[in-house]
Parts: C-alpha cells; sequence; structure tokens
C-alpha cells in the first residue's frame, strides 16, 4: 500500500509541477540563443513586440505555477497560491534576465523583467478566476 502511495504522490507531483519544469527550461533554453530571431518563425517578431512575447510567456509560466501551488501543495501554500505563482514567475525572470548578461549579443533590461511580471500577474490571476476556487 506504501509503494502505491508513494507512486501517487510522485504522480501528482510530475503532473502538476512538471510544466513549470519544462516551460522554464524552454524560457533557459530560448535565452541562451544568440540571435532568437534567426531561429525561430520570423512572425513572431514581425507581429509582435518583445515585450507582449516576454508577457505571454511568463504569464503561461504563472499560471502553470499557479496550478502546481493551488493543488499539489498542502492548504496553508494553496490559499497563497496567487502571490506564489506570481512571485515565482517574477523571480524566475530575474535570473532569466541576468543569465542573458552571459550570452553574446544578447542584452538584459529591466522592461524585460516588468513585461515577465506582468505577464505573470495576468496569467496568475486569469487562471485563479477561471478555475473559480
Amino acid at each position: 500500500m506504501r509503494d502505491a502511495t508513494r507512486q501517487g504522490v510522485m504522480g501528482q507531483v510530475f503532473w502538476y509541477w512538471g510544466p513549470v519544469v519544462g516551460l522554464a527550461g524552454v524560457i533557459f533554453c530560448l535565452s541562451a540563443l544568440s540571435h532568437p530571431e534567426d531561429q525561430l518563425p520570423s512572425f513572431l517578431f514581425k507581429e509582435f513586440s518583445d515585450k507582449v512575447l516576454h508577457a505571454v510567456e511568463y504569464g503561461i509560466l504563472a499560471l502553470f505555477c499557479y496550478r502546481a501551488f493551488r493543488w499539489a501543495s498542502g492548504p496553508v501554500v494553496a490559499r497563497q497560491a496567487a502571490v506564489l505563482a506570481i512571485v515565482t514567475a517574477s523571480v524566475f525572470g530575474i535570473t532569466d534576465e541576468v543569465h542573458q548578461l552571459f550570452v553574446p549579443f544578447r542584452e538584459s533590461s529591466w522592461q524585460d523583467w516588468l513585461a515577465d511580471t506582468v505577464g505573470a500577474v495576468i496569467g496568475a490571476m486569469s487562471w485563479r478566476s477561471i478555475s473559480s476556487e
């Protein structure tokens, strides 16, 4: 019976935290590209501001974080899921901007971090209102 419980807990951890880790990894890899505009679909850079792209990716990250904090944590954490999701995504945005300081031909800016944080707020609060706690 213990093994079944352990598998259930591990399955829950992977189900809720896997998307968070996966998207964070994708963001990290994209940040490591010296010329992302050459390696990603061109319509992304022609149709949208880079701030919009930042807001969207961090909005999705915050949505995944909210989901994980809300459903894969204890009741104390679950009550603060929106705040924790926003803070987690925003702090990851800071680390992403620091990472870009070390990538050739990339720049780091507080405006990108601000777009990340605005996207995180929109993503977490949207998911919170949709999931109707």
